[in-house]
């Protein structure tokens, strides 16, 4: 029998594993260790079966009794469910047999993986009362929040490193949120968050509200599990800011498994970093269980957390699946960034550029063997950031409306591919 909670047991210290109230808190009072979710797993498995996930509207929701909302959600109904989709061109650039693109840069409404942790964030803290929603941002979480609760009817603040890409900026103020440059890199953007949270008593997804929205991650691994067939993807490529996207996708891999959705199986997740913001790369390459915080300096200024939460938690994960870690410089984002768009007609954010040129790097050194197939996880849309390849990919040829220069610039294009 479904619970006051919904299939929700309790908060639980990820470090001494006390247990808290479903509340708007997020860190262990005793050891300061970040809170979790944990579910009634026996009550799920009475409904979450395979034919009663196909049963349902293609979205994240389908999934609703693996996400922290103790009633119907009511922000985001259409969120996610985004195409997987088969990549044979990338594939053969890349020299792989078999890769596969998660593509979130379609998401629904701001064209990010955002979406997910921010409907489930926000449908909880409607459930607890709170009128206004707030988070520290790199952008796309900014623009999720600002879109989502418009839709919501709530209040929300968002707060941003003062230089972030202009695309984004204006994808946060269309909405009418208010909107605040913080003189500073992200992570002094969260600090001052974490003080306004505690004074204000709003809803921050990412502060006291963390612990739900982390979870919302989960529906992008639950959705490459169920789009390929049922089963768990033998590499799967992430790349990293917090760090938390990857222990999801490693948590909904786990819960799949145990709910009896797929088989066990092996797998192992991957991290991808820039080069100009890699602490957990960095940790990972030298055998470490522990990072070094660093300043940012990559135009993947989405990634850009010198001092990742769940930095500690994704080397755990790689370790315990067997998986690796890369970065790329910022050429080698653009060139990513080339590659899925020229490839696959997928245009990606820098993000995205990581991603591919990390799978490219791991793809070369065997650490993801030739012979395999695996999944790259692509978090945003390249419209977010055109900066960033302004300047890098051509630029327009311009003639005058007629057909003779036409032609003589055809001439030019068919006697250069001809030599090459």
């Amino acid at each position: 029998m479904q619970q006051t909670n919904g299939f929700m047991k309790a908060l639980k210290c990820r470090e001494c594993a006390r247990e808290y109230p479903l509340g708007a808190t997020h860190v262990c009072e005793y050891d300061f260790g970040p809170l979790e979710v944990v579910y009634d797993y026996a009550s799920i498995s009475q409904s979450l079966t395979r034919s009663a996930i196909e049963s349902r509207p293609k979205t994240m929701w389908r999934y609703r009794e693996l996400l922290p909302v103790a009633k119907e959600p009511t922000v985001g109904f259409q969120v996610g469910y985004t195409p997987l989709v088969k990549a044979d061109r990338l594939a053969k650039r890349l020299g792989i047999r078999e890769l596969w693109i998660k593509n979130d840069t379609v998401n629904y409404p701001t064209l990010s993986f955002k979406d997910r942790v921010v409907s489930v964030a926000l449908s909880r803290a409607r459930e607890l009362g709170f009128t206004t929603v707030a988070c520290a941002s790199t952008g796309n979480l900014a623009n999720s929040v600002a879109a989502n609760a418009a839709a919501a009817g709530l209040r929300a603040y968002v707060f941003i490193p003062a230089d972030l890409e202009q695309g984004k900026i204006v994808n946060s103020l269309v909405y009418g949120a208010e909107v605040i440059g913080i003189k500073g890199h992200y992570d002094e953007v969260n600090r001052l968050c974490a003080e306004i949270a505690g004074k204000y008593g709003w809803a921050f997804v990412n502060v006291n509200m963390r612990p739900y929205y982390a979870e919302g991650s989960k529906s992008m691994g639950f959705e490459i599990m169920e789009q390929l067939g049922w089963k768990i993807p033998r590499h799967t490529v992430v790349c990293m800011a917090s760090g938390s996207l990857l222990t999801k996708i490693h948590k909904s891999y786990q819960e799949f498994t145990k709910l009896g959705l797929v088989d066990s199986t092996d797998y192992k997740i991957h991290g991808a970093q820039a080069t100009g913001c890699n602490p957990i790369t960095a940790a990972q390459k030298a055998g470490l269980d522990f990072f070094k915080p660093v300043k940012p300096n990559t135009i993947a200024k989405s990634l850009a957390i010198g001092t990742p939460a769940d930095g500690f938690y994704a080397l755990k994960v790689m370790k315990e699946t067997g998986g690796a870690s890369e970065d790329v410089t910022d050429d080698e984002i653009r060139e990513g960034i080339r590659l899925l768009a020229e490839c696959e007609g997928i245009f990606a954010e820098t993000a995205g550029g990581v991603t591919v040129g990390v799978a490219k790097k791991l793809i070369a050194s065997g650490k993801i063997p030739a012979k395999d197939s695996a999944v790259l996880c692509v978090t945003g849309n390249g419209l977010k950031t055109l900066d960033a390849v302004v300047g890098h990919v051509g630029a327009t040829r311009e003639i005058r409306p007629s057909l003779r220069e036409f032609e003589t610039l055809l001439s030019a294009d068919q006697a250069t591919a001809a030599k090459a």
